[in-house]
């Protein structure tokens, strides 16, 4: 069975920017992505000051772990996007940023966006969190 996946925005909820209020799954596998941060392979923390730079490796590594999986960002069902900033032109910025991107359609499921005062390395600005509908 491939997985099927609907997403919706009932007429009752406000617009959004591109991500879906509601996604349904059917799926016989999911996979759940630890926190993509924007490490390199080595293990060193890119872009230390530049949120821009930390998305781009997010991106990166979040490519990899899909094709690890046989998934593509369109089977994302759910993601959660943390940003250490309480601004929210630098929030709108990675959101932007993130949609723009190849792993863009990952963010028309059901999304979150949170600005945080903290993530777990030190220098972090971005990590992205995926819950993805694999495909047979």
């Amino acid at each position: 069975m491939t997985a099927k996946i609907t997403r919706i925005n009932p007429e009752q909820l406000h617009e959004t920017p591109g991500y879906h209020h509601i996604t349904v799954v059917e799926a016989s596998r999911t996979a759940y992505l630890a926190g993509q941060c924007p490490l390199d392979r080595n293990g060193s923390l890119v872009g230390p000051d530049s949120v821009e730079l930390q998305i781009d490796q997010v991106v990166v590594n979040a490519l990899t772990a899909l094709a690890a999986v046989n998934a593509q960002p369109r089977h994302v069902v759910r993601s959660v996007i943390y940003v250490r900033s309480d601004d929210r032109d630098v929030l709108g910025l990675a959101w932007r940023r993130l949609t723009a991107s190849a792993l863009g359609p990952a963010f028309e499921s059901a999304s979150t966006l949170l600005g945080v005062a903290q993530l777990g390395f030190s220098g972090q600005l971005v990590e992205v969190d995926l819950t993805v509908a694999l495909p047979d």
